[in-house]
């Protein structure tokens, strides 16, 4: 996931006023223009009912933009070229988040952490902390990449399955966070899919409605109806994080006025808030989802890039990068001798190995037990050259060995 910074500097101008240009104004739907302005703190006042209207921001000295009702206007690309243009040149944050929502049509997830004055992550005059801006960015994250796994598959815990799927998913998102390390809004591009926003909506709702059945009724089984709903323990691991050492979380979600309101979703979803009185309940939620999760029974294909074991005889320990089969990216496997030297072969003749077994959470999902079936899988001259090509480019950033002999 990218996370460019779209901060402000402290000074009234953009850190880079050109990081965010004008779109095209014959590209520019007037009434998207009216509502992106209106989300972002705008107020209509005045104008023609059914023509146009006169925006401005609260304050004085405010930028003031005419703003057509729709394409019919008499010279509409004129005045929305002019709003454009003062937009560009206005020192306002709003003024940009306006200009990203235009030339990338995005659905916004905003962040608000209630953190007084004085609380050890903020100096005397309100400046926040490395710690406490890194820690917003980080919960934040977390978050969205909760919904990016709910949206590939329902699970009480996901663990590295299908992890990096949901983080190329999130590739085009970007955030920027106001001054002070309590605001946070991520864009999350609509040409990508809304899938992870979309279950994001749906996994909050109902993580809220389950942590209120439980502080009324004592009952954790609402949490287990929620995994239908995106609902899972990385959810439960985000929001702890976004709550943890502050006076809560409120979230709120926006869609793209270009794109609509996507199906099954409210037009103006409610906020969602989180309390420190929350943590107990979705710390006993995270830890529930984790527990509950099953095995799952795979029958895999893997490239070895790694055996280990104590001594010249017996079995040992394999690596696999896994090529089919489950959604993670490496196993680890306990073979018995005559297992384990197969994958030896394999390894040497640069054969993958396929197998049976269970995927167990332990550890994320990341080990197989009760390994079965071990046998080399047959490739052709050019499959067999372009997987020693890929898996050689794997070895520098994993650390691995290209070549391991199974009887040393």
């Amino acid at each position: 996931m990218n996370w460019p910074n779209l901060e402000p500097a402290p000074s009234p101008e953009f850190a880079d006023p050109d990081a965010v240009r004008p779109p095209d104004p014959a590209q520019v739907d007037p009434a998207v223009l009216g509502a992106l302005l209106r989300r972002h703190g705008w107020l209509r006042r005045g104008g023609a009912t059914g023509r146009y209207g006169r925006w401005t921001r609260p304050g004085p000295g405010s930028t003031s933009l005419l703003v057509p009702e729709d394409r019919t206007f008499p010279d509409c690309a004129d005045l929305v070229e002019e709003a454009l243009t003062a937009l560009s040149r206005s020192g306002l944050p709003s003024a940009r988040e306006v200009l990203y929502g235009l030339s990338v049509p995005s659905d916004e997830v905003r962040w608000i952490r209630d953190i007084p004055e004085g609380e050890g992550l903020y100096g005397p005059g309100g400046e926040a902390s490395w710690s406490a801006q890194e820690q917003l960015r980080t919960a934040a994250r977390q978050l969205l990449l909760a919904g990016a796994l709910a949206d590939r598959a329902r699970a009480g815990y996901h663990g590295a399955r299908h992890r990096r799927q949901a983080e190329r998913a999130l590739d085009g998102v970007l955030v920027g966070p106001a001054p002070g390390g309590r605001r946070l809004t991520a864009y999350v591009p609509v040409d990508g899919g809304r899938g992870p926003v979309t279950r994001l909506h749906h996994a909050l709702h109902a993580a809220r409605e389950a942590v209120d059945y439980q502080r009324a009724t004592g009952g954790m089984e609402a949490f287990d109806a929620a995994v239908g709903a995106g609902a899972s323990r990385e959810l439960a691991d985000a929001l702890i994080a976004l709550v943890r050492g502050s006076g809560g979380v409120r979230i709120e979600l926006a869609w793209a006025p270009a794109a609509g309101v996507p199906a099954g979703c409210a037009a103006r979803p409610e906020p969602v808030e989180f309390s420190p009185g929350d943590l107990p309940v979705l710390r006993e939620a995270a830890a529930r989802y984790t527990r509950e999760e099953p095995a799952v029974a795979v029958r895999i294909a893997g490239a070895v890039v790694r055996m280990q074991r104590s001594g010249q005889g017996g079995g040992g320990t394999v690596r696999l990068r896994v090529l089919s089969g489950a959604e993670v990216p490496y196993v680890r496997v306990a073979l018995d001798e005559a297992a384990y030297r197969v994958a030896g072969h394999a390894h040497l003749a640069g054969l993958p190995v396929r197998l049976s077994g269970r995927l167990q959470r332990r550890g994320g999902f990341r080990r197989l037990t009760d390994a079965a079936e071990v046998t080399p899988v047959r490739l052709d001259e050019v499959e067999r050259d372009r997987l020693m090509k890929s898996l050689y480019g794997d070895f520098p950033a994993a650390g691995e060995l290209p070549f391991v002999d199974p009887d040393a």
